[in-house]
């Protein structure tokens, strides 16, 4: 195992009803900003929930709607500015990932007072470490399980063109808020690309290279094997608590950094998906189950003993040899995302061998030119992984 250092100082509130406990977790005479999405919260009666429960005690309350799936620099500023201007002690996201990681853009941006009107050094936040200690306290609700984001110190925003990867350890929510129910409304589509996304987080933690780590392993196959167990049934029936609980803990588990202590990590399927999402505009989770098993065909050798423990822990193949085996874990795993109604090829998106080179030059771009556990995933491997992906 290698050495690591491991903190996550969330507060995981779980269950039916648990937004209750909204009143007692939320500081008493806050100024509150709630972020949250498109008009969802609002339609199926989340965001009257919360503010019911916000308003049990004398906290004066703003809003901030319209965050995009793939949350924009610019947006996000409007609500930096309410922040600075309201003098906002708390903010509330109320969604999913997205709402989420431009929450902790919006929670870290409102305090850096020296980079506030310098658009461009704000934007840099995305490519370096935050120069900024400390951040605005925030909490989260969930209604969407896919990105952890809930209980980790990631996001992802995009300035409209590029997407930037942002960490800080100041981006801890205080707490999250994870009932189920909240997530019943889902379409299908979202619900099938959160077991997705899920399922990704926890291969590029675990299909790398042998380290002797049991406990991140074993646990890691838990996640795997619950969500082949849950995925198709919480998506035809979303109303099956024990199905979508499973779910949303998973999606938790997959990425709070408990199974990628200790052990390589890969992050080659999210680097080259960022960059198809960016130029494409397909879905995140639906890039991640193009690219993932492509990557393990081209890489199939670098990945071996994973990949071998993957097939026989998981998906339990015995019989034939050691390719024969690799070879099946992979098929059954296109075969699951296919059982969401996720498709597995880029053609399926109607993206062709000629844009390819386009995916190319934005990884150099943004010097994704040395990828994976090992960082042997060049430019000329992305592009060859990319062809087995059509």
């Amino acid at each position: 195992m290698l050495n690591f250092s491991f903190y996550n100082p969330t507060n995981i509130v779980f269950g039916k009803d648990q937004i209750n406990q909204l009143d007692n977790l939320v500081p008493k005479n806050a100024k509150i900003l709630i972020t949250y999405g498109g008009g969802s919260v609002k339609k199926f009666g989340t965001l009257d929930k919360v503010k019911e429960e916000l308003g049990k005690s004398p906290r004066k309350v703003f809003e901030f709607g319209g965050i995009e799936a793939n949350p924009k620099f610019k947006t996000l500023m409007g609500a930096v500015e309410i922040v600075r201007e309201e003098k906002i002690d708390f903010i509330l996201a109320v969604g999913g990932g997205s709402v989420m990681d431009g929450t902790k853009f919006i929670a870290v941006a409102s305090i850096a007072d020296e980079y506030i009107g310098r658009e461009s050094e704000l934007l840099k936040f995305g490519f370096r470490p935050i120069p900024v200690e400390g951040a605005v306290p925030f909490g989260t609700v969930v209604t969407l399980p896919a990105t952890g984001s809930e209980m980790n110190n990631g996001a992802v925003i995009t300035n409209g063109i590029d997407k930037l990867p942002i960490f800080s350890k100041s981006i801890f929510p205080r707490f999250s808020i994870l009932d189920p129910i909240l997530t019943f409304t889902l379409p299908a589509t979202q619900v099938a690309n959160g077991v997705v996304d899920t399922f990704i987080h926890t291969v590029e933690q675990y299909v790398t290279y042998p380290v002797n780590a049991g406990f991140q392993d074993r646990t890691a196959e838990g996640i795997l094997q619950t969500l082949i167990e849950v995925g198709k049934e919480t998506v035809e029936n979303p109303t099956n608590y024990d199905a979508r609980a499973n779910l949303v803990w998973c999606a938790t588990m997959a990425l709070n950094g408990l199974i990628g202590a200790g052990v390589p990590q890969d992050w080659t399927a999210h680097m080259i998906g960022h960059e198809i999402t960016a130029l494409f505009g397909l879905d995140h989770a639906k890039t991640l189950a193009v690219v993932q098993p492509a990557i393990w065909k081209v890489r199939k050798s670098a990945k071996k003993e994973k990949l071998l423990q993957y097939a026989e822990r998981v998906w339990n193949v015995k019989n034939g040899g050691e390719d024969e085996k690799i070879n099946q874990a992979i098929l059954k795993t296109e075969e699951f995302f296919h059982s969401l109604g996720i498709k597995t090829r880029l053609s399926d998106h109607n993206i062709g061998e000629d844009e390819i080179k386009k995916i190319i030059n934005s990884l150099k771009k943004h010097g994704m030119t040395a990828l994976s556990e090992s960082g042997e995933v060049t430019l000329e491997v992305s592009e060859e992984i990319l062809k087995r992906a059509l």
